[in-house]
């Protein structure tokens, strides 16, 4: 079987992540792995500013259309969709880049989850009993564990479940659990690029991609959302999302709605920078003319 490079190209959202990422599957034989988090779901492809049908269809993508909007994301589905690409490109003869805005999966895939037990069907039933009461149930894991718990609010249903369903089925506290099962690398040997982009060019892509969703059909495409998702699904509280919501119910005008979203946009990118620059050890961090010879040499064939 044929061997396989892989890299990563991480960046704030609207750098021009996606076309770098095309450009160097053409050249370099290589299928794309997609981390977004909007992405990953059917029918949100305005909101998600995802590749085009014909950008699809020039390159094998994958963590693209997986879920529906109101099934939940996670680290599991990417981890899933990573040994997916990887067993494709492998049997393919290709290379694999990773790219996406949603850092976190990425650094996740690097440091690795603990191994976590099967749920007994008693443990599932007693979970769902226990999480009627979500004060209370934060309020049991604190008890029970109030080192893993410092970081978990009581609002937090996801991770209250997550953390009810290990102790109930391990009767351990989650934390010594996780420290008697030390998390795995799912992704080694990757070379990770930033692409970095003058913040004055970024602030004017964002208003022009804002402004393209708007007359793509963004607005037609949330209510058509809404409809068959209602606003409960974590997909329905993105940026683009939220406010186009805020919009059908008459709160804001349709200028401030394309305001919106570029300022909220230009912030998400923010965060993303700053995390990109202090969670990761970067092979190199600067603007795709000097990132793109970079990764040509680093996925050229042997």
């Amino acid at each position: 079987m044929a061997s396989m490079k892989q890299l990563a190209i991480i960046g704030s959202t609207a750098s021009g992540k996606s076309a770098l990422a095309l450009d160097l599957a053409e050249r370099c034989n290589a299928y794309i792995l997609s981390i977004d988090s909007l992405s990953i779901y059917r029918n949100i492809d305005i909101a998600s500013a995802k590749p085009s049908v014909q950008e699809l269809l020039l390159t094998k993508h994958f963590g693209i259309d997986r879920l529906n909007p109101d099934e939940n994301a996670s680290v599991v589905t990417f981890i899933d969709e990573y040994k997916r690409a990887c067993e494709h490109a492998l049997s393919d003869g290709k290379n694999l880049i990773i790219v996406g805005g949603s850092s976190f999966y990425l650094k996740s895939m690097i440091e690795g989850l603990s191994n976590i037990p099967e749920y007994s069907q008693e443990t599932i039933v007693k979970t769902q009993e226990i999480m009627t009461d979500l004060i209370a149930a934060h309020q049991m894991l604190c008890t029970v564990d109030p080192q893993i718990m410092e970081k978990i609010t009581s609002g937090d249903t996801y991770r209250i479940e997550k953390m009810m369903l290990l102790y109930l089925e391990t009767g351990m506290a989650p934390s010594t659990w996780f420290k008697e099962h030390p998390p795995l690398p799912i992704i080694t040997d990757c070379p990770i690029l930033d692409l970095k982009i003058d913040r004055e060019i970024l602030r004017q892509k964002i208003a022009l991609r804002t402004d393209l969703m708007i007359r793509s059909g963004l607005i037609d495409e949330v209510a058509s959302l809404e409809r068959l998702y209602g606003r409960v699904p974590n997909s329905m509280k993105a940026i683009g999302i939220v406010e186009t919501l805020a919009y059908l119910d008459g709160k804001i005008t349709k200028p401030e709605l394309q305001e919106l979203i570029s300022t909220h946009t230009a912030q998400l990118a923010k965060r993303q920078q700053t995390f990109n620059a202090h969670q990761f050890s970067l092979t190199a961090s600067a603007e795709a003319d000097i990132l793109r010879p970079m990764a040509l040499t680093l996925l050229k064939q042997s």
